[in-house]
């Protein structure tokens, strides 16, 4: 008959990485644990499970009322945890989430004004673009037939000329009507 009579072997767990707790977080879990037992013995809401194992509530709370020796000891860890030099860094660094969006509470009346100023209508940036380009073609044109525009100045510049071109071209025309008629007068 095989060894172990035929059941699967057992694991052996000696290949994991071993968990070890540090004795800072140790001491901080202990404390909590400690000073919630105080508040619930202090409002009378303690388990059966704690009951059992600190003998009942009425001896916390005589040892308090006694300010006997667990008081005085938990005084006395406290101090020692206080005397030891604190190791690294991590009592120094406050960590907070940057990314973290914190809401901030408003007043009414600023979200009424936020509300009102953010009533206009949402455009999107296209719509946005093209109300844009529509106002600047429409200041343009205003400038232009106002002259002010160096477009507009070059089309004046360019009438003028051909005004005087026409003028003179019409003076001409008449010179020559008025040689035609004297020189058939003269026939």
């Amino acid at each position: 008959m095989p060894r172990g009579g035929g059941r699967p072997p057992k694991k052996n767990y000696k290949g994991r990485s071993r968990q070890f707790t540090d004795e800072e977080t140790l001491s901080q879990q202990l404390e909590k644990e400690r000073k919630e037992k105080e508040w619930r013995a202090q409002r009378g809401e303690v388990d059966d499970d704690e009951e059992t194992a600190e003998g009942g509530a009425e001896g916390v709370v005589k040892e308090k009322a006694e300010g006997g020796s667990g008081s005085e000891s938990g005084s006395s860890d406290s101090e020692s945890d206080e005397d030891k030099p604190v190791k690294g860094v991590s009592h120094l660094i406050d960590i907070e989430n940057p990314n973290r969006a914190l809401k901030k509470t408003q007043k009414l009346s600023t979200l009424d004004t936020n509300a009102a100023a953010a009533e206009g209508p949402q455009l999107s940036r296209r719509e946005r673009e093209e109300i844009e380009k529509q106002k600047a073609k429409e200041r343009y044109q205003k400038m232009h037939t106002e002259g002010k525009t160096d477009e507009a100045r070059a089309d004046l510049a360019r009438l003028a000329l051909i005004r005087k071109q026409r003028e003179e071209a019409a003076k001409k025309r008449e010179e020559e009507r008025v040689a035609k008629e004297s020189a058939g007068k003269q026939s």
